[in-house]
């Protein structure tokens, strides 16, 4: 399983590397619309739902995956306030440093300081929500323990 999942990374690092989605300076260009915007980054995106979208077909024409017992489908459509904030943070993440996590992660394989440093401030950021949400989870049944008790 290990190896199967280490060479579908392989395949997408470089589709990432071939596509310029590495490069910080081609996806400010991209997010930049009211200065020198630069469109082919679009195209790399329309390819990447244009593959996805043949292969939910074919997936749907399935009765379990190849490599599992089930599928697993997300269940939840509901829009709530992590799902904001955390779409806002990966975004303003991207517009100001260039990388979301996966160029990031792949041009930081490279020694480059800049993704280097935006991977390890991701891992914090990671950490920090992971202690946040223990904290604030932790006073949550304490709260309902306190309702509970006589």
């Amino acid at each position: 399983m290990h190896l199967r999942a280490f060479f579908i990374g392989l395949l997408f690092a470089a589709g990432l590397g071939l596509s310029g989605m590495t490069l910080p300076a081609k996806v400010i260009g991209f997010l930049d619309l009211f200065g020198a915007w630069d469109p082919s980054l679009a195209l790399v995106m329309v390819g990447a739902i244009a593959v996805y979208a043949v292969g939910f077909r074919l997936k749907l024409r399935r009765e379990a995956p190849v490599f599992a017992q089930a599928f697993r489908v997300p269940t939840r459509r509901d829009i709530d306030p992590r799902l904001l904030g955390g779409a806002t943070l990966f975004g303003a993440g991207w517009a100001i440093a260039g990388f979301c996590p996966g160029p990031g992660i792949v041009t930081a394989a490279t020694g480059a300081t800049a993704s280097v440093v935006f991977v390890l401030a991701m891992i914090g950021g990671m950490l920090l929500w992971k202690a946040a949400l223990a904290i604030y989870e932790s006073r949550a049944v304490v709260d309902v323990a306190a309702q509970v008790a006589p």
